[in-house]
């Protein structure tokens, strides 16, 4: 099949007893962060976050409210993930890894992609940041594994170093490359055209979870590599209105991972994912940008660029609910007719009953990490211009799920969105 190289430009886009109650709890509250602080020494920035209505981390440690991630000469802010025992934040900036202290103190960076570095993840189990890697050019989708602890000084090449390794996702290229029209040539990096299956163009959220087609009784592993799809936006066709997640059981992954080499790229990785599943949804613009799971709900967020099809809701954030596995059912537009492992969104939010899609108006499109207790962290993204040049920005602040509609996610006090 021939290859005919289309190109284009990535979408930037875009009462009385309650209160009764809550006094005491916050009087309660305060006396025991009071007597936390006889036991345990206090940073400048842990009191600030104790003010700010930060979070607790393990072994006493505060989480502020905010953290700064830096202005960079690079593309926006499309991820995050949090080291919360060592106390690091790691940003996405497109073409550039960066690592902050929770001061927002820059503590390392890896440099030197060409490709989009897309959505982060860190995995408890290994200590590394595992993020979606795409070269769209070279049909060629990884996972990168950043081995977080040797990130400790600023500009690590990602290519001359060994700090990053990279695994090859052959279900993603194969979707990718598609002839979905037969003719016996595959259209290239472009949304209008009707090769891609299901719309693929390459992948984007990352996140660590349970087993989505895990029935009662069943073990449920918690470390699971979940990888969304991204869609291209297209209104013409059908097939393209589902989210698409694989599961990856990365314990033996070592064996696949390769050096990262943009030069020669190589095919290295598992021949199939452990489950591939679907989430009907509507097209969205670059399918699932950040996808994170909740242990406190059990719940999946995926976060999306809005769709444009007319006849669909066009939410920017989808909660999948974790509580029920996936069912065996038909995947709706397919030119074919396909059955495949189907998710259930959460009963909650915004109700279409046209289509029968639920979700919210929310953030989480460019940096999503949940803390397992309700909280989160949400990213924001912004530009300052430094010297005549154009910076991007990027920033995690925390929120509270609520569960309101239309945004379920609200900023901690002294948090701003």
């Amino acid at each position: 099949m021939r290859r005919r190289k289309k190109t284009t430009v990535r979408d930037e886009a875009p009462r009385r007893r309650a209160g009764a109650r809550a006094t005491a709890l916050a009087g309660t509250a305060l006396v025991t962060a009071l007597l936390g602080s006889a036991l345990t020494p206090w940073t400048a920035s842990a009191a600030g976050a104790v003010a700010q209505g930060g979070a607790t981390a393990r072994g006493g440690e505060r989480l502020p409210a905010v953290v700064d991630g830096g202005a960079w000469d690079s593309g926006h802010i499309q991820g995050m993930a949090l080291d919360r025992k060592r106390g690091y934040m790691y940003f996405s900036f497109t073409n550039l890894l960066v690592k902050t202290d929770l001061r927002g103190n820059p503590v390392g960076s890896v440099t030197g992609f060409t490709g989009h570095l897309g959505d982060l993840d860190f995995n408890e189990r290994d200590g590394r940041i595992y993020g979606s890697l795409e070269y769209k050019d070279a049909e060629s989708f990884y996972i990168a594994v950043f081995d977080a602890d040797r990130i400790d000084r600023m500009g690590i090449d990602a290519q001359t170093s060994d700090i990053v390794s990279t695994v090859y996702l052959k279900e993603v290229v194969e979707d990718y490359t598609a002839d979905m029209d037969g003719n016996g040539v595959f259209d290239g990096d472009t949304a209008g055209t009707p090769d891609h299956r299901y719309g693929c163009s390459g992948i984007d959220g990352v996140a660590f979870g349970p087993d989505l087609g895990a029935r009662g009784g069943r073990e449920r592993d918690p470390h699971l590599l979940t990888v969304a799809y991204g869609v291209y936006a297209n209104t013409s066709r059908t097939d393209n209105d589902h989210q698409v997640l694989l599961q990856y059981d990365v314990r033996r992954w070592t064996k696949y991972e390769r050096p990262l080499s943009e030069s020669a790229p190589h095919t290295s990785g598992p021949a199939h994912p452990r489950g591939k599943f679907f989430a009907y949804t509507g097209n969205t613009t670059y399918g699932v940008q950040n996808l994170e799971y909740d242990a406190a709900s059990r719940n999946w967020q995926l976060a999306v660029y809005e769709g444009k099809k007319p006849g669909f809701p066009n939410y920017s954030l989808f909660t999948v609910d974790g509580t029920k596995p996936a069912v065996r059912g038909p995947v709706r537009g397919q030119p074919r007719p396909e059955r495949g492992r189907l998710l259930t969104l959460a009963r909650q939010g915004l109700y279409d009953r046209a289509t029968g899609v639920r979700g919210w108006r929310g953030p989480g499109e460019y940096g999503l990490v949940s803390l397992g207790d309700g909280r989160y962290y949400v990213a924001e993204s912004g530009t300052v211009k430094e010297n005549g040049v154009t910076k991007q920005t990027g920033r995690a602040v925390l929120h509270r799920w609520t569960g309101r509609t239309p945004d379920p996610l609200s900023p901690v006090r002294g948090a701003t969105r």
